[in-house]
């Protein structure tokens, strides 16, 4: 009788646990994750893994930048679990099995180095979409004044990535062309690009957003203005068009589509095949919901509700 009012009491406990609402404790969280590509998205990615890490310190998680085309190699090739990809997801590589989860937004601007000479009238007039085609696409021998519609002779000194990436993808959709059709000195990554700008008085290049801007002040980086752009094609640049002073000035134009797309887009996070593995799926899952919260104030833009949702089907 004592061994069975003993387990009687056990069971009494067990069961006024349940009835307390206990639940049995999850197992954490650990594995690692690894991802590469699209400098675009290589700081929001920082953040992410950064706070899913105090969720969950025994996930690991390596983060390398090298441009949207290493990164989709990488992925496609198993080298990473995720893709970092700052354009569209072509055809051949759904054929693959690239499976893309929009997660965040930006967009591509046009630096200057703040040493240009024309400074003061590229900020006055702008520069249309058809003469920031000509930089890139109309020859070596295109001048500011050519530009600007003056009789200026000093020479554009254009940069471009010299790596397959998203945003020089991006950029050239503006004008209806591809990567390759850009001309320009090449320049490896987001940073060197920046920086050939910065050193060259004369100088034009493209570069995301996150790496045009400072971090800490949003203002644009040192030796960096962003060329605005004349939108409407006036000669000149209205009130509505000057959206660059701050980072937070040119996201929240984005977001309201005054700035166009392309040069805004979607950034991609690209598994090969449907995700499997607990730890990816649900730092994927964290991204698209809790995760979202990170978004605005480390520079990038919400994207649409129907794509979070969207994405978060193809984890189902």
């Amino acid at each position: 009788m004592r061994k069975f009012a003993l387990t009687a009491a056990g069971l009494g406990l067990l069961f006024s646990g349940f009835i307390a609402g206990q639940a049995p404790v999850p197992k954490p969280l650990g594995g690692t994750i690894s991802l590469s590509g699209a400098w675009a998205l290589y700081p929001m990615v920082l953040k992410w893994a950064e706070e899913f890490k105090k969720l969950n310190p025994k996930v690991a998680i390596d983060v390398q930048a090298g441009g949207a085309g290493k990164g989709m190699a990488d992925v496609l090739a198993g080298m990473a679990d995720l893709g970092m990809v700052s354009r569209d997801v072509h055809p051949e590589e759904i054929a693959k099995g690239a499976v893309a989860f929009a997660v965040t937004k930006d967009g591509v601007v046009a630096t200057l180095s703040a040493k240009n000479p024309r400074l003061a009238e590229i900020l006055k007039k702008g520069i249309s979409r058809a003469g920031l085609a000509e930089i890139w696409t109309g020859g070596t021998a295109v001048t500011w004044g050519r530009v600007l519609g003056t009789a200026d002779a000093s020479p554009v000194r254009a940069f471009t990535r010299s790596d397959a990436c998203g945003a020089g993808e991006t950029w050239a959709a503006y004008f209806g062309k591809k990567q390759e059709d850009l001309g320009g000195v090449g320049v490896y990554g987001d940073p060197g690009v920046a920086d050939a700008v910065r050193r060259e008085p004369l100088a034009i290049g493209y570069n995301n957003i996150n790496f045009a801007y400072d971090p800490k002040t949003l203002k644009p980086v040192d030796g960096i203005v962003i060329a605005p752009i004349d939108l409407d094609g006036n000669g000149k640049l209205d009130d509505a068009e000057k959206i660059y002073a701050t980072r937070d000035e040119i996201t929240a134009a984005i977001a309201r589509n005054v700035y166009p797309s392309p040069p805004a887009r979607d950034l991609y996070l690209v598994t090969k095949g449907k995700p499997a593995n607990p730890v990816l799926v649900e730092f994927l899952r964290w991204i698209l919901t809790e995760g979202q919260k990170y978004v605005p104030e480390t520079g990038y833009i919400r994207i649409a509700p129907e794509k979070i949702a969207a994405a978060l089907d193809k984890l189902k």
